[in-house]
């Protein structure tokens, strides 16, 4: 169980603060509410039902500094392998945006985003499907590790790409 002032990740509205637990009546029923407050969307509160377990799970403890550090020099090369198929494509990304860990939203990205730039090499056009789907993951990510390193959201990619280059200096001179 969560507490009042914890910070969390919940969904696609990424870091939040528990700023209360309400009860409210709904259909002469007591249900117990948490009251989420997003950092980066001021003026939005979510309430996320207690006994909700689907809704529940949506909600994570955010990372440490030091998870994040691990998170980014342990990271994995290896890309999602490409669905052809748009709807299953989407639904499985999907489930990744909702379900997926932080490893997984990484690899997400990154199979996108060369997705992406293949297809800006040949004249095409990105899906407009994938493109949302890559914006909500960067947004998610990009948040949670915009509040945890005490940096400004356009300093995030700046951030991940001197620390990615930081290990691979390490590897060559090892």
């Amino acid at each position: 169980m969560y507490k009042v002032n914890e910070m969390v990740l919940y969904g696609n509205e990424g870091v939040c603060q528990i700023v209360d637990m309400m009860t409210r009546s709904f259909k002469g029923k007591e249900i117990e509410y948490y009251v989420l407050k997003p950092v980066y969307a001021k003026g939005s509160t979510v309430y996320v039902p207690v006994d909700n377990q689907e809704l529940l799970m949506k909600m994570k403890k955010i990372l440490s500094v030091e998870e994040i550090m691990s998170l980014l020099h342990n990271m994995s090369e290896e890309l999602l392998p490409w669905i052809q198929n748009d709807n299953i494509r989407k639904e499985k990304y999907r489930d990744i945006l909702k379900n997926g860990t932080r490893q997984d939203l990484i690899q997400l990205i990154r199979t996108l985003y060369l997705h992406q730039q293949e297809l800006k090499a040949l004249g095409k056009k990105f899906h407009a499907t994938d493109e949302k789907i890559l914006n909500e993951a960067e947004k998610i990510l990009h948040h949670e590790f915009a509040y945890v390193l005490n940096i400004e959201l356009d300093e995030v990619v700046p951030f991940i790409c001197k620390e990615i280059d930081v290990e691979e200096r390490k590897k060559t001179f090892l």
